[in-house]
This record gives C-alpha cells, structure tokens and sequence, in this order.
C-alpha cells in the first residue's frame, strides 16, 4: 500500500474515550504519524431515507438527526460520512448542530446514557456519485467502498447508524473477529 493509503479498523469507533482523550480517528492517525482532521458539513434534523429508516429500526418519513463529515487524512480527502441517530436520542442536542464534539459522538452518546455493544456492518462496492467523485477528489472510473454500520446498545436498539463511502483504492478494510472462549463439550 502506498502512503495516501490507510488500513481502517472499527473497534476504536465504537467504544467511549476517556475524559480529555481527543476522538478515535485523530488518535489512530496519530499513533501512525500522521494527522487525522474531519469537517462537519451539514448537521441538523431530516427525514430518513428507507435505507436509514431499516438500519435505525424506524419508518422512512421519519425525522432523524443527521451528521456528514469529511474525513482527511494528511489533509486528503479519504472518507465521506454521514452518522445518523434516532430523534429520541439527538434532537436538540451537540449531535444535532455542526460543532465539533470533544471525544467524539460515541463519548457524548455515552454520556447521554446510550452505549453501543454490538455492532453490524455491511460493506459495498460501488461507482461513486458525482458529489462523492467531487468532495473525495477521485478520479472518474474509480470505485468506493461503502460501510453501513448501525451500533446497538445492550438491549439491542439501535442507536447510531453510519454511512460511510471511501475510494476504494485508498483503503483496506480489516477485521477481528472474537469467537469467545467456551467450547461445547
């Protein structure tokens, strides 16, 4: 892999930070030597789409509080992502308004009493939109990934649904999977 190029884990954006701790993908670019930022371009309020509708367990139609962010690495472009929270939890909270959130949304969301224990995730490939081609800054002809991720908490509601699109060609996905320890005997 070349250095615009960027293997990406998922765990660190599940669970909480400690208090003072900066969010997970500053951190993670960091302890690579690099530098990790994100821009909040829209936040606020919309109906969700039937996509965003079955990953939050809801109705389309329904008003959600959505966040899209670009996501650089080394100040490129490297992933387009829009997080969605059902109204109940976000309405008329930080989540809802374009300011940065110190620790990151998952810390907020804990401390508003909404922690994520599982999560599930769907990855994609695709052509890119012509928005996407545009704010990622990719070629014409090449592909994206797409990870749609919804957390749900201990009682198996979902509380975040994430949609994120990255070049393809930029990424490489990987994954740990735990079995757990006990063997049927």
């Amino acid at each position: 892999m070349g250095s615009g190029e960027w293997t990406s884990t998922s765990m660190p954006y599940l669970a909480p930070r400690t208090a003072g701790e900066s969010d997970a993908w500053t951190s993670e670019a960091q302890a690579h030597g690099r530098k990790g930022g994100q821009r909040i371009l829209q936040a606020g309020e919309r109906a969700a789409s039937a996509e965003v509708a079955e990953m939050l367990g809801t109705t389309a139609g329904e008003t959600v509080v959505v966040r899209r962010r670009l996501i650089a690495l080394d100040g490129v472009p490297c992933e387009l992502t829009d997080t969605y929270y059902p109204a109940s939890i976000a309405s008329g909270t930080r989540l809802a308004a374009t300011g940065k959130i110190r620790g990151g949304a998952v810390t907020f969301l804990a401390e508003l009493g909404f922690v994520g224990v599982r999560a599930v995730e769907m990855i994609t490939a695709r052509m890119p939109t012509a928005n996407e081609l545009d704010q990622l800054r990719m070629e014409p002809g090449e592909p994206v990934l797409q990870i749609a991720r919804v957390t749900l908490d201990g009682e198996d509601r979902p509380i975040q649904a994430d949609v994120m699109v990255m070049p393809a060609g930029r990424q490489q996905l990987r994954y740990e999977i735990s079995l757990g320890s006990s063997h049927p005997e």
